[in-house]
């Protein structure tokens, strides 16, 4: 059980029997009033976002998600359903194949990388998401040439990964570098 003001981001908790992500939590008190925390919880099953106070007599019950470590493989279109499935094997066993949903998925698949070992999560025995390793490393395949200007500030450049992502990096970096990107924001980290 979490207390009300235990209730933080990233905090994993249980509300109405589904598992939410909270994303943002205030704690704030109105003048002699008894402080309360206002937070902006993530729906895991559905990605529906909503606010919800919990008072200081309330709280939560904090979510046990098992997390199970696979293989990303590849991805494909499916016509017949109309929807983009994402492939994945269980970590050292690549015979044993199954596909997951785009919208199963939790998070933006535009950092998944062949080959790439991420950890499935799983509430009740249904996947609701993937978690993707915090910083990967990508090669360039396309960026602009370097312009002499006011870099006072730092300039920066969209380049292209390898696997299509377009992310913003500092004007030294040319194709065939490799550079290191933090999945979570998408912001370049370093040169690999």
């Amino acid at each position: 059980m979490l207390a009300y003001n235990e209730i933080k981001p990233k905090s994993l908790i249980i509300l109405d029997g589904e598992p939410y992500i909270v994303l943002d939590s205030h704690v704030f008190r109105k003048q002699q009033r008894k402080p309360v925390n206002q937070t902006k919880l993530k729906n895991l099953k559905t990605g529906k976002v909503t606010e919800k106070s919990f008072h200081q007599s309330e709280s939560a019950v904090e979510a046990n998600l098992e997390k199970k470590h696979v293989t990303y493989l590849f991805s494909k279109f499916d016509r017949q359903k109309n929807i983009q499935e994402y492939w994945f094997s269980e970590a050292g066993n690549p015979a044993a194949r199954f596909f997951i949903p785009e919208e199963s998925l939790g998070i933006n698949p535009m950092f998944l990388k062949q080959n790439t070992d991420v950890d499935l999560l799983m509430f009740d025995g249904d996947i609701i998401g993937i978690t993707l390793p915090i910083k990967m490393s990508f090669k360039i395949t396309e960026a602009p040439p370097s312009t002499k200007g006011n870099t006072a500030q730092g300039g920066t450049k969209q380049v292209t990964l390898e696997n299509g992502a377009i992310v913003n990096a500092p004007l030294f970096v040319d194709t065939g570098d490799t550079i290191i990107v933090n999945t979570e924001t998408g912001d370049y980290v370093s040169r690999a």
